[in-house]
């Protein structure tokens, strides 16, 4: 009887192994969310989406989360998955896919591969510019309505944001100024200042970028980070 009891703890250590032994996920899927090739900035670590892979006895989506220029990397098994964009994520809208008509996107990994994600944002912000000097960071830029239709949504407000580093949003900003979208008189030629605050230790450059939040929607859009010398 013991010898038998042994021989089942050996077989059940020998098939745990065999189960364990497996190698890692190495195949890299990457890319960016995009508008016509365009990437959409978004705050750092708030804008997620899903990759669900059939079978497995998998229960729950693999969350991929989009960095603040827009990109995405997940390091995967080789497979069949289906990525969705959850309708409370990103500053924009999906886009009906073509094989599933729907806005569940079919994607065939086997091994690294590039793939971005096209979306219809509600606005983009156009030709934002930036310059510092004495201790002051301006910004212009004008603002383009994508959506027009009867899914159209008012702007909330925009935001110019400053920072210490290269990571830029209502969470780091250091000094900010709002407008509210009922006091926009025009979506062109938009001009915004701040003041930098005395920092310590002290530098001669910040990180700026420009907010738009749409009402009713929670993720702001942004447009690209870019380092300002005052």
């Amino acid at each position: 009887m013991k010898k038998y009891l042994l021989f089942l703890l050996l077989g059940g250590s020998l098939t745990a192994c065999k189960f364990d032994n497996y190698d890692p996920p190495s195949a890299v899927l990457k890319g960016r969310i995009v508008y016509k090739g365009e990437p959409i900035g978004v705050e750092y670590n708030n804008v997620t989406f899903e990759l669900w892979e059939p079978g497995w006895g998998k229960k729950g989506p693999i969350n991929v989360t989009v960095d603040q220029n827009g990109s995405y990397a997940s390091t995967l098994f080789d497979g069949n998955y289906k990525l969705v964009i959850p309708s409370y994520q990103g500053p924009f809208k999906s886009i009906r896919n073509a094989e599933t008509q729907s806005d569940t996107i079919p994607v065939q990994v086997r091994g690294s591969q590039t793939l971005d994600l096209e979306v219809l944002p509600y606005y983009m912000i156009r030709n934002a510019t930036f310059t510092g000097g004495e201790s002051k960071v301006s910004t212009q830029f004008s603002i383009e309505k994508i959506i027009t239709d009867a899914s159209a949504k008012a702007i909330e407000e925009v935001a110019l944001y400053i920072s210490k580093t290269d990571f830029v949003d209502v969470r780091t900003n250091i000094a900010s100024q709002v407008i509210k979208g009922a006091d926009l008189k025009t979506m062109s030629g938009i001009q915004m200042q701040v003041t930098v605050p005395k920092l310590t230790p002290t530098q001669n450059f910040v990180f700026a970028r420009v907010k738009l939040k749409v009402s009713g929607v929670e993720d702001p859009i942004f447009s690209p980070i870019q380092k300002v010398t005052y």
